[in-house]
């Protein structure tokens, strides 16, 4: 009984199984495939082929973009869109002669053709990828520095795809990314991120003084950004305490004038005492926002 009952059993799913794979074949459902994956450079050209097995001169044929929403490419047997202008077919498939960044995208090839058991469909899944050289840079360099403050300098580009990988040049000459390995009349204090295209010195000094420029790299290509000048110099300490004695001594002599001229009867002591007032306000006003600023960025 129990081997009888094993070969029902068996019967019943050759059976379903005869079923399912005749309604496959009649209304012509396309078994999966692993979609292939086309790289081209931008502005060269690339051909998106269409593998579907059964493609006859009745074959009826479409290529579709797919994405938010889907786009014809040929269809009745016309090439739609820009497509007409740079763009050939050859046999099933789409030769793209050039390559734009738009174009990158998931594209589908559907065959449908009359069949025996009625209407055959296949369809053919291609991802188109572009590779794009980087442009020139944008680079922010500072065109003056105080010895011992923290710099950062930025490169970025937006072009590029893959994303590029960023190098500093001083006066021409390619910075390491890692400063130890420089001569001992580099400032090795500095940290270059390849990524992101920073280089930001820790400390600055005098010896950091040139011409910065950077360049963006990938697969593709590179671009460099024109120098700019950082000019690094010393916190002038004793000029600063200069300029303060003098701007003291010019507002005690004039302090001691007015004090002379209010007494002899010139103006009265309230006119003095204003005279005074405008005359200190200006010149400490410009003595102490030169000192912080000068005192901030040591800090």
């Amino acid at each position: 009984m129990a081997r009888r009952s094993r070969h029902r059993l068996l019967l019943l799913l050759l059976r379903y199984l005869v079923v399912a794979l005749g309604y496959h074949k009649a209304y012509g459902f396309s078994a999966p495939k692993d979609q292939q994956v086309v790289t081209a450079v931008e502005y060269q050209e690339a051909i998106l082929a269409c593998k579907t097995p059964k493609k006859t001169v009745s074959s009826r044929l479409e290529w579709k973009k797919l994405g938010r929403s889907v786009s014809f490419v040929y269809y009745q047997q016309t090439l739609q869109g820009d497509f007409k202008n740079r763009a050939e077919m050859i046999d099933f498939n789409i030769r793209i002669k050039n390559v734009t960044r738009s174009d990158a995208g998931k594209y589908r090839c559907e065959v449908s053709a009359p069949s025996e058991q009625g209407q055959n469909l296949e369809e053919d899944t291609v991802t188109l990828e572009v590779l794009v050289a980087p442009a020139v840079p944008s680079c922010e360099v500072p065109s003056s520095a105080l010895s011992g403050t923290v710099v950062e300098l930025r490169c970025q580009d937006k072009e590029g795809n893959p994303a590029p990988e960023y190098t500093w040049f001083k006066d021409g000459i390619r910075l390491l990314e890692n400063p130890r390995l420089g001569s001992q009349s580099t400032n090795s204090s500095y940290t270059m991120n390849t990524k992101t295209g920073t280089l930001q010195f820790n400390t600055v000094s005098k010896l950091d003084t040139g011409e910065y420029s950077c360049e963006a790299r990938n697969s593709v290509g590179y671009r460099r950004c024109p120098g700019k000048r950082m000019q690094v110099d010393d916190l002038n300490i004793s000029g600063i305490i200069a300029a303060v004695v003098v701007v003291a001594l010019v507002i005690s002599v004039c302090g001691l004038g007015v004090c002379y001229a209010q007494r002899k009867g010139y103006f009265s002591r309230f006119q003095a005492h204003k005279i005074l007032y405008n005359l200190k306000t200006p010149l400490l006003r410009y003595t102490k926002t030169t000192v912080v600023t000068q005192i901030i960025k040591l800090l």
